[in-house]
């Protein structure tokens, strides 16, 4: 498998041949004919990037994915090094859409604007070791590094004729990745989107946002003189998105965990990372290989449990690193209870139990933040959630609507007329959400990648 970096670098260097090469310039087949969807992006767009499996990932990606499967076609991206090269692209046709782009109102003309899906925040990212910088002025003379081509750059240029001594450098680096840099020290500054900082907060506590630069819209952009037929199933199909709150389930399963943990948590989180997790790795990779499950979901469970104590006990009796009921040991057939790995190999077929135990229409990643919630609570207070959900007209199978009605089962008025009862639901709330969190920590520390 490739490294990130040079991912980075084939994307590239195959846009740069697709530029360069004649051949290439062929438009691509109408929509209404197409075996596929091309879609057209910058490497470093928004909402759009390679994850830390060197897979296309995030909201922009999501979406073009499902319109895809919504048509049954296949679905091509081709990512340029910038935004320029890209809209030539798509004037073009040499796709059929482009994502990630972020072009004005005032290019309708050149372009068919499809319907705003999200709305960026773009902020100046900082150290707060170092003194908080309050305005455009005071950047002067700082080490500013922004990704090439991006919304981030446009808007630092566009700042530029106001404040001619602003300079910045326009790199071949993905917003997380810079970062990491402020977070080093190796620059001063970076922009990107509130989101992203606030997802690198929990990586890196130091990195805060100073003031917002701008904002722009995500939108998809087509070639002028696209086939109705296309933008009619787009604009259907945001309707569709917008109606089933699917934009709000993405949002959440980006970002929703990072709502969870203090800088004081991630401090210990990292910490204990260093010190514990070292001597319990195997553990938790062979529990990963028995039941399919990544082993550092298992740890990320485990630490939120016990913080990795394999001595920890509760007042009501549960113990060991997974904090496993007495009931729940003989279920799976425990026969050292203060056996760490009997433990944590009994947490984890407990767990693939309970994913494995709910109904099949439920998808990933929601199937996997369900069953935590059970881990918790009992399968017994999901069915509860779920009927609740179901009365309230919200959907029984995605985590974002049932975490709201978690908490209601402590609620006299509610669980009078369910059939499990009374239960701290909004503790599976917290518990979710803070595995999810520990979960997305742990996929970003690169020295303890499996």
């Amino acid at each position: 498998m490739c490294s990130f970096t040079t991912k980075i670098a084939i994307v590239i260097l195959c846009s740069l041949l697709l530029i360069g090469c004649g051949s290439s310039y062929r438009p691509v087949p109408p929509f209404s004919i197409a075996n596929e969807l091309v879609v057209i992006t910058v490497v470093h767009a928004d909402n759009f990037y390679i994850d830390a499996d060197n897979g296309f990932s995030g909201i922009a990606y999501d979406l073009a994915h499902e319109f895809a499967v919504d048509n049954g076609l296949e679905i091509r991206f081709i990512a340029m090094p910038n935004v320029a090269s890209a809209l030539t692209a798509l004037q073009q046709h040499r796709a059929h859409l482009g994502i990630g782009l972020n072009i004005q109102e005032n290019q309708n003309k050149r372009y068919v604007l499809g319907p705003v899906y999200l709305h960026n925040h773009h902020q100046l990212a900082f150290n707060a070791k170092y003194k908080r910088p309050m305005n455009i002025q005071q950047l002067a003379g700082k080490r500013i590094e922004v990704p090439v081509g991006s919304m981030h750059e446009e808007l630092l240029q566009k700042i530029k004729s106001g404040v001619p001594e602003l300079e910045w450098s326009a790199v071949i680096l993905s917003s997380e990745a810079l970062l990491r840099k402020v977070n080093l020290g190796e620059i001063d500054y970076t922009v990107a989107h509130s989101r992203q900082i606030k997802k690198a907060h929990h990586f890196y506590p130091q990195i805060k946002g100073a003031f917002e630069l701008g904002t722009s819209a995500s939108r998809w952009v087509f070639p002028k003189y696209s086939e109705k037929i296309l933008i009619d199933k787009v604009s259907s199909f945001f309707e569709r998105m917008d109606q089933e709150g699917v934009l709000g389930q993405l949002l959440d399963n980006y970002n929703g965990q990072y709502q969870q943990l203090s800088p004081g948590d991630i401090f210990f989180f990292k910490k204990k990372v260093n010190s514990r997790l070292p001597d319990l790795k195997h553990y938790f990779l062979q529990a990963g290989r028995l039941t399919d499950l990544d082993w550092r979901l298992l740890a990320a469970l485990a630490y939120q449990e016990s913080h990795w104590n394999s001595e920890a006990k509760s007042p009501t009796g549960v113990r060991g690193i997974m904090m496993l009921t007495r009931e729940t040991e003989s279920r799976m057939g425990v026969k050292n209870p203060v056996n760490i790995r009997q433990n944590i190999i009994a947490g984890a077929r407990y767990l693939r139990m309970l994913i494995d135990e709910l109904p099949e229409d439920i998808q990933e990643p929601d199937r996997i933040w369900i069953a935590l919630a059970a881990y918790n609570q009992g399968y017994g207070r999901i069915i509860d959630a779920r009927e609740l959900a179901t009365r309230f007209n919200l959907n029984p199978n995605i985590w974002i609507d049932l975490k709201k009605m978690l908490p209601l089962l402590s609620r006299k008025h509610y669980t009078d007329t369910l059939k499990y009862g009374r239960a701290r639901g909004d503790e599976a709330v917290v518990l979710t959400n803070a595995v999810r969190a520990y979960y997305e920590i742990l996929k970003n520390i690169a020295d303890t990648e499996s």
